[in-house]
């Protein structure tokens, strides 16, 4: 398993404001919803038996073939939430098996990590916080307690780009005069995504481009990462009750408050209210900055996530992981 192989990345130096430690230089970045598409982990499941053990233990699991998903489509099917997050999750977990067999330096020398939304879930299996089958069971159930959220009322979201956060708050103030509207992801500078009523979205479109910044409608189920998830958390709460959670062998940023946590009980809570709140990617990247991080691993499907450190610190590097490896392989 991921988890034992990983050291223990404990240091005795002092934790600043955010709780996060000085540490080494290395750290992975993990992939949320969004990322998938078709194709993505046949190239590396073909060449590396760790990887595609995990894509049967994930067929016996869920009751259905996601490698064929994956691999093949549809993409309706995979697009939609209750496959996409284990499609990404169990990609993203394969990716790192790969990571290691051809590097596995780089796993051994990783002293930091982070997941964007769903993400951070294949960031807490890296850890050894959750074992892989857990981590799918939770995963699967949020799929699907947030796709029932998001039948409940029509909602969407939609990224705000090129605008700072003044003509932001005021781009929600004034389409919540039609519905409810609210910031889900702050993501980089000039990149931040709302989620609301759809009738809030479409009002935001107008008035993004009003403001000369550019409106790009995502295409999600809901108003992921806010107030209209409620329902959502309340069922994930009683999915991680009777989940085990250990302490992470290393440090892993929250997206919910951008610190890290140590105590199970504590991360139990900041998964339940990560469903409902803000996603603060840029403020989590930064924390990891501050503590020394300067080589970051992307792992999994797609390069969203370094194209958005790029844009938070240039000087950062970052390499992507993914099929595109076995390619240039």
């Amino acid at each position: 398993m991921t988890a034992e192989l990983l050291p223990c990345c404990r240091t005795n130096q002092a934790a600043d404001a955010k709780g996060v430690r000085r540490v080494s230089e290395i750290a992975f970045l993990f992939p949320g919803q969004g990322a998938q598409h078709i194709g993505m982990g046949q190239a590396i499941a073909g060449r590396y038996p760790a990887a595609r053990e995990l894509y049967d233990r994930a067929a016996e699991l869920l009751g259905y073939d996601l490698a064929d998903l994956c691999f093949n489509g549809p993409v309706e099917r995979l697009d939609s939430t209750v496959v996409s997050q284990p499609a990404i999750f169990v990609t993203s977990l394969a990716a790192l098996e790969m990571l290691r067999a051809e590097s596995p330096d780089k796993v051994l020398g990783c002293r930091m990590a982070a997941g964007l939304s769903l993400g951070e879930y294949t960031a807490l299996v890296f850890a050894g916080a959750i074992t892989f089958e857990d981590g799918l069971r939770i995963v699967q159930q949020r799929g699907e307690a947030m796709q029932e959220a998001s039948d409940a009322t029509a909602s969407g979201m939609v990224s705000a780009l090129l605008l700072d956060s003044e003509q932001i708050d005021k781009v929600c103030e004034e389409a919540s005069a039609v519905g409810t509207l609210q910031v889900a992801n702050l993501l980089c500078p000039g990149n931040t995504v709302l989620s609301g009523d759809l009738a809030a979205c479409e009002k935001a479109v107008e008035l993004i481009g009003t403001a000369g910044g550019r409106a790009v409608p995502l295409a999600v189920a809901g108003a992921f990462h806010t107030g209209l998830m409620r329902p959502a958390d309340e069922k994930l709460a009683a999915a991680l009750a009777d989940v085990t959670i250990r302490e992470p062998q290393i440090p892993i940023v929250s997206n919910v408050d951008a610190r890290v946590h140590t105590d199970p009980d504590e991360i139990r809570e900041i998964l339940v209210r990560q469903v409902v709140s803000p996603v603060l990617w840029e403020a989590s990247v930064r924390s990891m900055l501050e503590a020394g991080i300067r080589t970051f691993y992307e792992i999994g499907p797609g390069k969203v996530l370094k194209g958005l450190l790029k844009r938070i610190d240039r000087k950062a590097e970052c390499t992507t992981v993914n099929d595109a490896l076995v390619a240039e392989g």
